[in-house]
């Protein structure tokens, strides 16, 4: 079913329009602008109505998108792809996009102020009569009326270039927002992954583990190993399964946050790597000066300059011009078509209001200077805090890698002793807790580097693309 938004014209095509308009055809055009205005709302809603066609087009592509998600799920989701899902589905973000539309309507309205207003007036005067001569009982007027500010101290045009900066700042406060977003996806994805590889490294564990008290039992059934062997292979597979279901829990959390990032259940992640293994930090004010939120916190200043601008113009004179363009007037003034008024306003006295404004613009604008170099401090304060993190969790991962390698290597030497009677059972066990334990602080150390790596690139406002 199609909806008729077309509205035919009620003029004929025969019909002309006279210059000089009456009351009553200048109320027609009044009534029928207001007619049209009021239903261009309603032809925008209904273009946006779909038809049956459109809704039957539009199945076959929702079947793809659901689709196209179980094939991107079952291949597993990757950093990227949960960033991006993360953009879509977060209300901070969506919030600083509304807030920049605002921001864009102040600014039209600030441009406003600067363009002529026109408007139309229609006014009908009646009155007693009775027994007065040249007077009417009822006066007529129809006008058009031009307003026009010549000169109010240059205020709107600060008020303009601060509008611009404001927008600048809002743009700013969103790349921002969208930076700090990628550290919570980042964090959550790798605690995830954390806590998959620490529930593997621990199920590893586990079996060795059962394989070892398998192995005490046969030899504890000839004479080989004592019970109390036994029993201390027993309290360690009970604390690893302890552990095993704490690691569990965390993973579940940490699921829950990614899920609540995304917007949608998590099946799978795929671990791809980061694209970039070293990040070269130079100076770090001049990295700081790039940032997103430094960037904000100036315009923000720009802006305020502007405003303290805009606040003093109201020390000076205005000028501005009125005109009336008449289409109806009453008994006696027909011949006067138009008039033109030439305004000029020049403050003298209004308390201490316009001071106390121009104060508290002096002040508004101070504030924002040292907002603005503590945000760049901090900026720089963090970008070095974060490279010692990522340089150290480097250097620590480093470390721990070659010392898991040596506990595995004397884990199995300590078997193999074992087989030969060289050691006890306790030897072997200390081996594989030693070991357990070197694997796990390596899995918590290379997640601290790479959410460390991700931390440093925002900190100096870099962000996967």
């Amino acid at each position: 079913m199609k909806i008729r938004t077309d509205i035919s014209s009620p003029v004929s095509s025969g019909q002309s329009i006279r210059s000089s308009f009456s009351p009553v055809v200048a109320g027609r055009w009044l009534v029928l602008l207001l007619i049209l205005a009021g239903l261009a709302p309603a032809r925008a809603e209904n273009s946006q109505l779909p038809s049956a066609s459109s809704a039957a087009d539009a199945a076959p592509s929702a079947i793809r998108v659901e689709v196209a998600a179980i094939h991107e799920d079952s291949e597993g989701l990757t950093l990227q792809d949960c960033y991006r899902l993360a953009l879509k589905r977060s209300e901070s973000v969506a919030i600083r996009e509304e807030i920049i539309n605002e921001t864009k309507g102040q600014m039209m309205q600030s441009l406003s102020t600067a363009l002529p207003r026109v408007a139309f007036a229609y006014s009908e005067k009646w009155q007693d009569a009775e027994g007065r001569r040249n007077v009417s009982g009822s006066e007529p007027e129809g006008k058009f009326t031009f307003t026009q500010p010549l000169f109010t101290g240059f205020k709107e045009i600060a008020a303009i270039r601060a509008s611009k900066h404001v927008g600048q700042q809002r743009e700013e406060e969103l790349k921002r927002a969208r930076q700090l977003l990628f550290v919570d996806v980042s964090d959550a994805f790798f605690l995830y992954i954390s806590y998959q590889e620490d529930e593997q490294a621990l199920q590893d564990i586990h079996k060795a583990l059962l394989d070892r008290l398998a192995d005490l039992k046969k030899r504890e059934t000839i004479g080989k190993s004592r019970q109390s062997e036994l029993a201390s292979a027993e309290a360690k597979l009970s604390r690893n399964e302890a552990e095993l279901e704490t690691v569990r829990g965390e993973k579940e959390v940490a699921g829950q946050l990614l899920e609540f990032l995304l917007g949608r259940p998590v099946v799978r992640l795929l671990d791809i790597g980061d694209p970039d293994a070293t990040v070269a930090v130079g100076d770090a004010s001049s990295l700081a000066d790039r940032r997103s939120d430094v960037l904000a916190a100036r315009e923000a200043k720009e802006s305020l300059k502007q405003n303290l601008f805009a606040t003093r113009s109201a020390l000076w004179p205005s000028v501005s011009l009125t005109g009336n363009a008449y289409t109806k007037r009453p008994d006696g003034y027909e011949s006067n078509d138009w008039d033109a008024t030439l305004t000029v306003s020049v403050p003298i006295f209004n308390g201490l209001y316009d001071y106390g404004q121009i104060r508290q613009a002096r002040s508004q604008l101070i504030q924002a200077d040292l907002a603005m170099e503590q945000a760049r401090r901090v900026a720089v304060l963090e970008i070095r805090n974060a490279y010692s993190k990522w340089q150290t969790n480097g250097r620590r991962v480093t470390a721990l890698e070659k010392a898991m390698n040596a506990a595995e290597r004397n884990f199995f030497l300590q078997i193999e002793d074992f087989q030969k009677n060289l050691v006890n059972n306790l030897d072997v066990l200390q081996a594989l807790e030693d070991l357990q334990g070197v694997r796990r602080d390596y899995i918590a150390a290379k997640t601290d580097a790479r959410r460390s790596y991700w931390a440093l690139k925002v900190a100096i406002g870099e962000v996967m693309q």
